[in-house]
């Protein structure tokens, strides 16, 4: 365990396998060549590899990328956006269609200087993205949105596949981790997507690392489910910058085990734990079978078009 500014070096658990294949440069060619940011980028993102090169997955983040916030944990960049492009959702749903991706993450910088949060354009994205590649499934990951009830309802109306909302932290370091978002309203963000969409599956996730103890994991646990949040995941912090949040202890792989374990034995329904993951980790595994049988058919039926034409 470090002490506050002292550095750990990482386990040997915590190497990144690299796999910069064809697949994995045509998707990021395409990402330059539409002017599109990923989160899997500019978050620096260990899966990145993994991801783009063999599971047909990728992270969108829209609305630019200068964040509103400035949330310790996060490599993002901070300051006022100057970017809001509304052709942007088209411009992604061609993407994920050229991509053939069988699950996309939508998310975005947080954009407390827009009264919506952003909502309209997230909307508009899984439209689009519906119209232009049906078999794809999509998750949005917005910011709490300042909680507003409005800008929920705008997001939900468009019947994202899944939502996610992560609460990042146990509640006594919220301060000291986030910016503006608060551990109370993120989980009211959650209750309320339930609420008005009850068949909706809603996910959320913690970073570990940061001086948190076990108990207070199992509070959290405890909070999203009491909130009716059917997926957690759970990674371990890694400092982006040295200016960014130390790390206080690295977890072994055996005690993410046991999170996950005692996740499942509580009643999520679906649990990712270890060192690598991320919120949008192995996200296609968690849409469900019928969701992946609808991509597979689909899939096949375009390919069958494209050959007849």
């Amino acid at each position: 365990m470090g002490k506050q500014g002292e550095y750990l070096r990482k386990p040997d658990w915590l190497k990144i396998r690299i796999n910069t294949n064809q697949d994995f440069r045509g998707i990021k060619h395409l990402m330059r060549d539409e002017r599109l940011h990923t989160v899997c980028e500019e978050a620096k993102c260990p899966n990145i590899h993994e991801c783009w090169a063999a599971r047909r997955t990728a992270t969108f983040m829209i609305l630019g990328d200068i964040c509103t916030r400035g949330c310790r944990f996060c490599a993002v960049r901070t300051g006022r956006p100057t970017e809001l492009d509304l052709r942007e959702p088209e411009r992604v749903a061609d993407s994920v269609k050229k991509m053939q991706l069988r699950h996309v993450v939508v998310t975005a910088v947080a954009r407390d200087d827009l009264e919506d949060g952003g909502a309209y354009v997230f909307a508009e994205t899984i439209r689009a993205i519906r119209r232009k590649a049906p078999y794809c499934t999509i998750e949005v990951l917005p910011s709490d949105m300042k909680g507003d009830d409005g800008s929920i309802l705008t997001l939900m109306k468009a019947k994202p596949d899944i939502f996610d909302h992560n609460i990042e932290t146990v509640r006594r370091l919220t301060k000291k981790v986030r910016a503006i978002a608060t551990y109370d309203r993120s989980l009211g963000v959650l209750r309320r997507v339930k609420e008005l969409s009850p068949n909706t599956p809603t996910k959320s996730s913690i970073m570990v690392g940061l001086g948190e103890t076990k108990e207070e994991i199992i509070q959290v646990m405890d909070d999203l489910l009491a909130s009716h949040v059917d997926i957690m995941t759970i990674g371990q912090y890694l400092q982006p910058t040295r200016k960014h949040l130390d790390v206080v202890r690295y977890y072994r792989p055996e005690e993410f085990a046991e999170l996950k374990e005692i996740a499942l034995s509580k009643g999520f329904r679906h649990c990712e734990a270890g060192p690598l993951v991320r919120s949008s980790y192995h996200a296609d595994e968690q849409v469900g079978e019928d969701s992946r049988m609808r991509h597979d058919e689909l899939i096949e039926m375009e390919n069958r078009a494209s050959m007849n034409e």
